[in-house]
């Protein structure tokens, strides 16, 4: 295959001849292993062109190299994009907005990856995916290229945690080696600099409902005489930190449903047996109806934040909407809120009321229950809740009081969501 430089690569786009294939590879000070990379990307190209008739090039996202990575590049007919953030997922970003391809297939430029493994990759692009990731438990670890606790703890805990939350199918959430569409790139919206950029691309490309492949990759020893950028415990915290934001159901909504089911059983259980409904005294006396209180009031926050994060998760547009809020969308609005919170906070005051002119008919005399009191209070706190967490809402939707606007009807829910992500076929 004919070896493009850097004029004939502006050349072709300025005509209008777009490149079909980019290989991007992030680099800080990669001269020990930069030309093996290159020179295995560029048989890669060679065998795209030849099975799928797609021209292709090479894209250096470099990230402040000082020991003439650049050069070498260059030589070897690579395209070199300056990347000003720092950080293993920035330099991903800033080469996948720069490549000139409509595939993007990313490899580490540290030898650990045989680009001619991403060859498949851009055969299920060609043929329909919008996402192919590389499976190194399928593909063969090489001896040595992987450390014990990675392979058989970090990436086993992490990359299932991240299906069980996402439900996205992956075998291996972090192998190197993956290829996407260069419009799918752009509708995930990445954000990540460092190495959650891995789990980021694959969450969000499950949040949209993208189809996503997986073909066998090899992880080789890497060639570098220096220690890997990676840092197994910062990154895995940060990998895993980073599943959660991007959950708002697991982060929020679950410990807000857990929450508020046992603070509403305690609740009722004490009333019961307080009211000789039920006989004896029960497992929950009124004390333990504080314990109910505090449990009431933090789940309903969560749930609030739940339905926040949720909200801007859609408007950032990185997912779908939940199809319980698409049936609901009509009740999403500001005025709800306050109406809602409103009626707690009046039944609250009410049973203040009533409370106080109970104690004041036993002159003042210490409450034989704190039961009604904690009662009255979860209802006032829960209502006042209510009401700042609407105006919250609110903004994150765009300061706009009809919040749920946002969301299309449960009808729509059926793919990627259109027209926010033009660049993706709707199925």
């Amino acid at each position: 295959m004919r070896e493009l430089s850097t004029p004939d690569l502006k050349t072709m786009v300025s005509e209008g001849q777009a490149l079909a294939v980019s290989i991007v590879m992030p680099c800080l000070n990669e001269s020990e292993c930069l030309e093996h990379c290159i020179v295995n990307a560029r048989a890669a190209l060679s065998e795209i062109e030849r099975r799928f008739g797609l021209a292709g090039e090479i894209v250096i996202a470099d990230n402040g190299s000082t020991d003439g990575s650049q050069a070498i590049a260059e030589r070897l007919g690579a395209r070199v994009v300056p990347v000003a953030a720092r950080g293993y997922g920035a330099a991903l970003i800033g080469g996948g907005e720069a490549a000139f391809g409509r595939y993007i297939l990313m490899g580490d430029a540290d030898g650990s990856y045989d680009f001619t493994d991403g060859v498949a990759m851009i055969g299920r692009l060609h043929a329909g995916a919008d996402f192919c990731m590389g499976s190194r438990f399928r593909g063969g670890i090489a001896a040595g290229a992987m450390p014990w606790k990675n392979r058989h703890i970090g990436n086993p805990i992490l990359t299932g945690i991240l299906n069980i939350l996402f439900r996205s199918g992956i075998g291996d959430a972090h192998c190197g080696l993956r290829a996407i569409r260069k419009d799918a790139f752009q509708a995930l919206k990445l954000t990540g600099t460092g190495m959650e950029f891995a789990s980021e691309m694959v969450i969000k490309a499950a949040l949209l409902g993208l189809r996503i492949d997986e073909v066998p990759a090899k992880l080789l020893v890497d060639k570098r005489s220096r220690p890997p950028h990676l840092r197994p415990w910062r990154d895995g915290w940060r990998h895993l930190r980073y599943l959660f934001m991007l959950s708002p159901s697991w982060a929020f909504g679950a410990p807000a449903m857990l929450a508020m089911a046992l603070g509403s059983l305690i609740l009722l259980t004490a009333f019961l047996h307080q009211s000789g409904l039920l006989p004896g005294s029960g497992p929950f006396g009124a004390s333990w109806s504080i314990v109910a209180g505090f449990l009431l009031t933090s789940g309903h926050f969560a749930g609030l934040m739940a339905l926040a994060m949720h909200l801007h998760g859609v408007r950032a547009g990185y997912r779908r909407p939940a199809p319980l809020l698409s049936k609901f969308r009509g009740l999403l609005q500001l005025e709800v809120f306050l109406a809602g919170g409103g009626a707690l906070l009046l039944s609250s005051l009410t049973l203040f009321a009533a409370i106080g002119f109970q104690w004041s008919g036993a002159s003042f005399a210490a409450l034989p229950s704190v039961l009604p009191l904690t009662a009255a209070a979860a209802l006032g706190a829960t209502g006042l809740q209510t009401m700042l967490g609407g105006f919250v809402v609110a903004i994150i939707a765009g300061h706009n009081a009809e919040f749920g606007a946002a969301i299309p009807p449960a009808a729509r829910q059926s793919g990627p969501i259109s027209p926010p992500f033009p660049g993706i076929p709707v199925r």
